[in-house]
């Protein structure tokens, strides 16, 4: 024990540096491998999908912990300063509307995990100037992700397609900020968007001419993301040296992943592939990538996964958003149709649930429901969950 009567444990989970990364973020199992701490000083790598302490570093408090979307953050104070009040709602984030799209172009909608809807609008975005690069995910022949800034509208239909693994986004936006490039843009899952919410919102002085740059935020639905170690073991065993041609999630009554080779198509029951889900993936709270401009992902309605693997659904959520969606229906970049009546309430309940079992693993790994890690025991929308008022009574 020091003088105060407290024990060095409990002095090293008040650290706000590196130390304190260390213990309550990696330690914990919550390192959502986002690399928003990357890139910044030479003390934190990233190295096939794991943070990596390279070096000791002293400082009381650094930008690995203000940025990290696992130490405490503030999300109510995000949501404030970034959204509208009146477009919240508690299970989904702010919300302008929820469209059903797909690229008009063929070719781009054939080489999407989808309906090629991102990759439609980051060529938009580029070609009309809201944006000069944007960071996207790619991934090497063993399916480990790189990510890395595209200024080339023609270069961005080589980077569609999910990721299953966590790609080094934060990373290649950290390093490209602080160059003298112009406009970003960033296609982010949940977790890194909250750590660029971070940053844009409470950034360290240093970082404050670089944030100035980011432009554009494009989110992708995310339920989880796999252990890339893991799923190579798993792929060997089921694919057996087959050339992969793609892979993909079907729906949950399906509860497969399917793998198509250049010999067969391959099936993997959900449960084996669950066993490959990072453990930090369990204390996500957002499934619709709530801290963007537009969040994206794959369709659902009663037309059935055949249609339905050919489009997205897309959650607008700022002004910016709403512009962009609406250039690229002017300029018929993007196919719209009707959303089913019930989408919105299928999606607050997904989404809904996910906070909930987010919460009660918090719990479980604390012991109290006054310690829930990184997330504010008050925030409003935990209050909601907690006690069933309406978010709106918080906020007004």
């Amino acid at each position: 024990m020091d003088k105060d009567g407290k024990t060095m444990d409990e002095d090293d989970k008040t650290k706000e540096g590196q130390q304190g990364i260390n213990i309550n973020v990696l330690k914990q199992g919550l390192c959502t491998g986002c690399s928003a701490c990357v890139g910044l000083c030479p003390s934190m790598e990233y190295y096939k999908d794991k943070t990596i302490l390279f070096h000791d570093c002293n400082l009381p408090k650094g930008r690995c912990f203000t940025y990290c979307p696992r130490t405490p953050t503030d999300l109510e104070a995000l949501r404030c300063a970034l959204f509208k009040p009146e477009d919240m709602v508690w299970e989904i984030g702010a919300f302008k509307g929820l469209y059903m799209t797909r690229a008009t172009d063929k070719t781009i909608r054939e080489g999407a995990q989808h309906g090629g809807t991102v990759t439609a609008l980051i060529q938009l975005a580029l070609a009309e100037g809201i944006i000069d690069e944007s960071i996207l995910a790619d991934q090497d022949d063993q399916f480990l992700p790189v990510a890395q800034p595209i200024d080339d509208v023609d270069e961005v239909f080589g980077k569609a397609g999910s990721k299953f693994v966590v790609s080094p986004t934060l990373l290649a936006f950290n390093r490209i900020s602080q160059t003298d490039t112009g406009k970003i843009g960033v296609v982010a899952t949940p977790c890194q968007a909250m750590a660029l919410a971070k940053m844009r919102v409470n950034p360290v002085s240093q970082d404050k001419i670089r944030m100035e740059k980011l432009k554009l935020v494009i989110g992708l639905f995310c339920g989880w993301a796999l252990d890339w170690r893991l799923f190579q073991e798993l792929l060997k065993e089921k694919v057996r040296g087959c050339r992969i041609k793609s892979i993909d999630i079907l729906p949950s009554k399906h509860a497969c992943m399917e793998i198509v080779t250049d010999e067969k198509i391959v099936k993997i029951p959900i449960k084996e592939v669950l066993n490959c889900v990072r453990d930090n993936c369990n204390y996500c709270f957002d499934m619709t990538c709530e801290f963007t401009d537009i969040s994206v992902g794959s369709a659902r309605s009663e037309e059935g996964w055949d249609v339905d693997k050919g489009w997205n659904q897309v959650i607008v959520r700022t002004s910016l958003g709403a512009k962009l969606l609406a250039l690229a229906r002017e300029k018929c970049i993007l196919e719209f149709k009707d959303v089913p009546d019930k989408n919105i309430e299928k999606l607050k309940k997904a989404s809904a649930n996910k906070k909930r079992t987010c919460l009660m693993n918090l719990v479980q790994k604390t012991g109290s429901s006054d310690d829930l890690i990184y997330i504010d025991p008050e925030d409003p929308v935990v209050r909601q969950i907690q006690t069933g008022r309406i978010y709106v009574e918080h906020i007004a």
